[in-house]
């Protein structure tokens, strides 16, 4: 059960670093908003569904 909230904040940590750097990037270029909000918004999802299943999961094991 450890390995399993090893993976999943290993998940989490990676999908946030993208998303600390891909936000800004894409806010600043010119017309990549409207390109790429639908991307940005279902990364957050899942970036927040991450937080709730390993808090979860977590709640299981502490």
């Amino acid at each position: 059960m450890t390995i399993i909230i090893q993976l999943l904040v290993l998940t989490l940590v990676i999908l946030s670093t993208i998303l600390v750097v891909s936000i800004p990037i894409t806010l600043a270029s010119p017309g990549q908003w409207e390109k790429s909000k639908n991307l940005i918004y279902t990364s957050i999802g899942i970036w927040i569904g991450l937080i709730v299943v390993t808090s979860i999961v977590n709640s299981f094991i502490a």
